[in-house]
Formats: structure tokens, sequence, C-alpha cells
């Protein structure tokens, strides 16, 4: 992606209380169809996001610069990792690559943390979202159930070259 198109690291911007109503509408939108297929609400849909906000863990972008928001990432560092907690994008701007441009910029934000890794997991139903991590090189290290949910652990080591 070059300078200025959606999804770039320049049009990624940490939420503000200002947009909280914004990221509730997009996790809302990008998980609701999950429910039906996962049979209850994905944790995204559960989170608190204005102390996610207020922690300064959201990150936003639009599907044009300086528009409104249409998708985010929750990052959140750990003991040399950098957790991926949600990357959502709202149904009518998915296929444009903003969620590919999220995980571009998680990537620089743990390099930038001096962070070796990331990690995420996702609900082993969403199997098309699995199949993405897996093409961006993330690989799967475990399974658990978190609240009735089962969820499969994916990991993404950065290479020193990068």
């Amino acid at each position: 992606m070059g300078q200025g198109e959606p999804g770039t690291s320049a049009d990624i911007r940490p939420a503000t209380a200002a947009d909280t109503s914004a990221v509730r509408e997009v996790v809302q939108a990008a998980y609701l169809p999950w429910g039906e297929i996962i049979g209850m609400r994905p944790l995204p849909m559960e989170a608190d996001y204005p102390a996610l906000i207020n922690a300064e863990r959201v990150w936003v972008t639009g599907d044009a610069p300086g528009g409104p928001i249409s998708a985010l990432i929750v990052l959140i560092p750990e003991d040399g990792v950098l957790l991926v907690d949600n990357v959502a994008v709202h149904p009518s701007a998915q296929g444009r690559g903003l969620g590919r441009g999220l995980l571009a910029f998680a990537e620089d934000r743990a390099r930038s943390l001096g962070l070796r890794a990331l990690r995420l997991y996702t609900n082993e139903k969403m199997t098309s979202n699995i199949a993405l991590y897996e093409s961006l090189g993330y690989h799967r290290t475990d399974r658990e159930t978190i609240e009735g949910r089962h969820a499969v652990h994916l990991r993404k080591v950065l290479s020193l070259s990068d």
C-alpha cells in the first residue's frame, strides 16, 4: 500500500474517547455475522472499549484518509510479545486491505516496542480469519476453551531483518 492509501500506517491513529461510539459500531457490525456461526456473541463484542481506548490500546483507520472510522485493531504489549486482541473491519469496507494494513501496522508496532513476536487467538469456527492469519505467516500454537468458545491461538515471530 502506498502513502495515503487506506490502511497505511500514515492513516492509522490511536483512538480517542470521541471515537468510542464509532469503535463500538465497527466491532458490532464486523462480529454480528459470526455470532450465528459460533452460537454466541464473539468476545470482542463484550470488550470494554472506553477502558481500552483510555489505555491507548485501540488504533483506528478509515476507508479513506481523514474519513470515518471503518476498521480498528486492539494491541496489548505482553512479556516479549504483542497481543493482537482484536482486528475488526466494518462489512462495508471489507475486501479493501484494511485488515492486512492493520496487521502490518501491528508488526511495525511490535518492532518499535522491541517485541519480536505477535500472538492472537480467534474462534475455531472463524476459518476464513484463520486462513488469512496463516497466509500472513502466523502459525497455530494452541487451542483452548474461553468462556464456552473454542479458540485457536496463533503466533508470528518477526525476523531480525524486518
